[in-house]
């Protein structure tokens, strides 16, 4: 167990928890440049906000910055990260759009896919990790972990044998939030490296100012791979720096394979990056402070980086504690779904609606409604039952419904699209339309970036999409 890899989530899960992914193309493209030169496993660039982000703030064809990134990159691995069955979107997507957007990103530059369900449903990420072996990915699949009565460690050894079993390439402990705690880390690693051979991954956010430990004994555990970014880009809702990593892999016997001229070049870069978005006040310097108390609250760097901007738009900065204790109410009413997109952003909104509404759930989103009637998958324990009725009223329970019962709509779509460019629409401009169909391809130079209509649900007040996953 002597060797670690590193991965460097710097353009992707970096900038999305310190920036809200605002990063512009051309300084992707550069800094990928730099870090393919470092030696890392792989750079996670794609997935995640990035589809969402690239159309609604960046006005970029996300599928063009892959293709951009992939030419940068001509020495590392590429990998993503999917929301299984939601794709990179917050619902559910028939299995022909998925079928299509896996092929799509993997003749597009991606090599490496890690996907993940944010119920921790095996039967949202099945269709998923078919698709990626079937077009020749590797496939790393990812438990969502989090803390509660029914999340124990044995629960999370059981999910990795099922997922072992489905096909799955690689196994990622993903810590969204920075829970994870340092002995728990050395357990948790142990035990799935006992019941597989798989290569595992660690995952966790700095948020809570322990993660240093947790990789120092995810290490000792014999990990496999550790998810870091390049220190101008770490720290706080972000990751560990690789900086960091080398050090303490160094100092505990485990071997790391880097060019040093390599991560010097990228730091320097980086550096100049960042002060960049620091000057315009795009770098969140709020998102770099230590926040023990997410250890109570559970909530994801990211989550909270973006709660706290949606607060403080709305002249209610001063109710975050008050909405930070009301998350974890709400969650267990939920069935204690870990906080990770969609259910993060859904969880987040409920408890912002409550607080400001001065009544639990007098308002409540229709996502929420269509979580307890099962349209996201099964609830990892039982729902509130006078919860439920609260808000659905006498309405029958449902069973989680199949996917093979999701209706295929790429034709549809297709056909929507070409009639508002007056030309035939290509597949990746249909499939982003089907993602996000309040921007349509109405620049055939840039490609997705014009908005033409309202996604958001009437009934939402808070903007869904603004508490991201990281």
């Amino acid at each position: 167990m002597t060797k670690v890899l590193l991965n460097d989530l710097t353009v992707r899960d970096g900038n999305q928890s310190l920036m809200a992914t605002r990063m512009e193309k051309e300084d992707i493209i550069s800094l990928v440049e730099k870090l393919d030169k470092v030696g890392y496993n792989a750079l996670e660039v794609w997935g995640g906000a990035t589809f969402d982000t690239a159309l609604r703030f960046l006005r970029e064809s996300p599928w063009e910055i892959l293709r951009e990134i992939r030419k940068a990159a001509k020495n590392t691995k590429l990998s993503m990260l999917l929301r299984g069955q939601n794709l990179v979107g917050y619902r559910q997507y028939d299995n022909e759009t998925l079928e299509r957007f896996i092929r799509l990103s993997i003749e597009n530059g991606i090599d490496i896919i890690r996907v993940f369900d944010a119920l921790n449903d095996l039967n949202n990420i099945e269709y998923s990790v078919r698709f990626i072996k079937k077009y020749g990915g590797h496939c790393q699949c990812a438990i969502s972990y989090t803390v509660s009565p029914v999340h124990t460690e044995s629960y999370f050894v059981d999910l990795v044998k099922q997922m072992a079993k489905l096909g799955a390439d690689s196994i990622c402990i993903k810590d969204m939030a920075g829970i994870l705690l340092p002995d728990a880390a050395y357990s948790l690693v142990k035990a799935i490296k006992s019941v597989t051979d798989l290569p595992v991954n660690i995952h966790s956010h700095t948020t809570a100012g322990l993660t240093n430990l947790v990789m120092l004994r995810a290490m000792e555990a014999g990990v496999d791979i550790v998810d870091t970014a390049i220190s101008p880009f770490s720290g706080g809702t972000s990751h560990i720096a690789a900086e960091t990593i080398i050090a303490s892999a160094k100092y505990i016997g485990r071997q790391v394979a880097y060019s040093e001229e390599g991560l010097d070049d990228a730091f320097e870069l980086a550096d100049k990056v960042a002060q960049k978005y620091i000057d315009s006040n795009q770098y969140n310097a709020r998102a770099l402070v230590v926040n023990p108390k997410i250890l109570q609250y559970e909530v994801p760097g990211g989550m909270l980086s973006n709660l706290m901007s949606q607060l403080q738009d709305q002249n209610m900065f001063h109710k975050l504690n008050e909405v930070m204790r009301e998350i974890p109410v709400v969650r267990k009413d939920m069935g204690y779904p870990p906080l990770v997109t969609p259910l993060s952003q859904m969880v987040g909104t409920q408890a912002m609606l409550n607080v400001l509404r001065g009544e639990r759930y007098a308002m409540v989103p229709n996502e929420i409604k269509e979580y307890l009637r099962g349209s996201y998958g099964k609830a990892p324990a039982a729902i509130d039952p006078d919860v439920r009725i609260r808000i659905l009223g006498d309405e029958p329970e449902m069973k989680p419904r199949p996917i093979t019962a999701l209706t295929p709509v790429f034709a549809e779509a297709v056909k929507e699209l070409s009639d508002k460019l007056g030309r035939t629409a290509l597949e990746e401009e249909a499939l982003s339309y089907i993602l996000f169909p309040q921007f349509a391809v109405l620049d055939d130079e840039k490609g997705l970036q014009i908005p033409v209509k309202s996604g958001s649900d009437e009934n939402t007040v808070i903007e869904f999409e603004m508490f991201i996953e990281r």
